[in-house]
């Protein structure tokens, strides 16, 4: 499964971007999805995840209430909708498909990473 994630770029802090994961094959609609971030020097870290059907979603307590995940399985792609940015949302942003169908927040039950799209929130 190949992961193409893109509409980062650089906003003001309180704005908004849409991130988007296409994925190339159909298996990934049976497969829960999430996105993970890493900022400059930290370690990656957990943002949110949906399960195959999109009746379960995880948020990480930083952006709970300001980003919002979802899925099309008609076409293989996963969203997170990302309001009230702040600065310290900066970070590459990498979205993954989970071996499992739920929605998961540990990135070692992830086997397919996306190659990461770059957020950056200025102040």
């Amino acid at each position: 499964v190949q992961l193409q994630a893109s509409g980062g770029g650089l906003v003001q802090a309180g704005g908004s971007l849409r991130l988007s994961c296409a994925a190339s094959r159909r298996t990934a609609s049976n497969n829960g999805m999430g996105w993970f971030r890493q900022a400059p020097g930290k370690e990656r870290e957990f943002v949110s995840s949906i399960d195959w059907r999109a009746s379960t979603t995880n948020y990480a307590d930083s952006v709970k209430g300001r980003f919002t995940i979802s899925r099309d399985n008609t076409k293989n792609t996963v969203y997170l909708q990302m309001d009230s940015l702040k600065p310290e949302d900066t970070a590459i942003y990498y979205c993954a498909v989970s071996r499992y169908s739920a929605a998961a927040s540990r990135s070692e039950y992830y086997n397919y990473w996306g190659q990461g799209t770059l957020v950056t929130v200025s102040s």
